[in-house]
């Protein structure tokens, strides 16, 4: 889509290429809407849930805006196609981010974080009915590691890179189309485990939901401390007690924060704009999305692998807010 203006309320707002007013009518303030894209990942995952809900609350608190969310193929190809300015934002899992942001495989990116959204504590499930206890005892087992592109394999890769581990050749490594096609995986024992992250996935919900229930499977104590030895980026991260059925105590672990990442020319004010909107309603997106509840401005100054990584637009809003000076 070409370059296009957006109008409001007397102000002019240069609107990148996924960003247009719709519709030939003459502009007016009650007419915009400024379309946004927004890319997820493959359905039956955590980012689908989270984009559909994050584009209905912002859609609802700000009627002029339109984001619509978009299935990919998840982290690894959403960075591109931000680059490319073929998305005007995307989900994209912690390490992925940190690997882009830091050059590690590829040149070093120029995208920056709208906001944080969520904590990724990374951890197995099985059936509860299985003899697997702890993560050397998948070792030689088929094993579904998260949908190609997404970013749970890549922190999958790091969590047993620092016990010693090699995800492609410890395990019978299984790769899947589809995020949501794990949870019968392990129900029907065509792998021995599932590995996902964050508080109230889907995946980790539609085992613990089913008829042979669960058991999750995270670092020891003394693995957590091997691993962040070797990868100190990854934080120590708790699952509360009764984020899953019969899930009665908290399980610790670590991961990293995911973001929503803004093409590198998201003008500042429709960035400000966003921002102003999303913390606007805080509460209301906790109360849709359970795992929302962690997308708050404070958790993004706190997530950011830098300060400067946030975009210009969103720190002049946390400024006048006060969470950053």
């Amino acid at each position: 889509m070409k370059l296009g203006l957006v109008f409001t309320l007397g102000a002019v707002l240069l609107a990148g290429p996924a960003l247009a007013q719709t519709g030939d009518k003459p502009i007016s303030t009650t007419t915009i809407s400024l379309k946004i894209s927004l890319g997820t990942a493959t359905p039956g995952g955590g980012f689908p849930l989270y984009g559909n809900a994050f584009a209905q609350v912002m859609n609802a608190a700000d009627p002029s805006l339109a984001i619509a969310p978009r299935n990919t193929k998840g982290s690894n190809e959403n960075i591109p196609l931000l680059e490319k300015g073929e998305l005007d934002l995307a989900l994209v899992a912690g390490e992925p981010a940190y690997e882009a942001f830091a050059g590690i495989g590829r040149a070093q990116v120029r995208l920056k974080i709208l906001t944080a959204i969520y904590s990724n504590p990374g951890m197995f499930v099985v059936r509860a009915d299985s003899p697997y206890k702890t993560i050397r005892d998948l070792v030689g087992q088929p094993v579904a590691f998260g949908a190609k592109g997404s970013g749970l394999p890549i922190l999958a890769r790091y969590v047993l890179d620092g016990l010693g581990l090699k995800q492609d050749e410890d395990f019978k490594a299984v790769y899947l189309d589809r995020a949501g096609d794990g949870p019968a995986m392990v129900e029907d024992n065509s792998v021995a485990a599932l590995w996902g992250a964050g508080i109230g996935w889907p995946g980790f919900a539609a085992v613990a939901s089913s008829a042979s229930g669960a058991r999750f499977i995270a670092p020891s104590t003394e693995e957590i401390a091997r691993i962040r030895a070797k990868h100190s980026f990854l934080k120590p991260l708790t699952v509360p007690a009764g984020s899953y059925p019969k899930q009665s105590e908290p399980i610790a672990s670590l991961g990293s924060w995911s973001f929503v990442l803004t093409r590198e020319d998201l003008p500042d004010d429709i960035a400000y704009r966003l921002a102003k909107t999303l913390h606007g309603v805080e509460a209301a997106f906790c109360k849709t999305l359970a795992q929302a509840c962690e997308t708050t401005a404070a958790n993004t100054v706190a997530a950011a692998p830098r300060p400067e990584l946030i975009h210009p637009g969103v720190v002049k809003y946390f400024r006048e807010i006060g969470v950053v000076k």
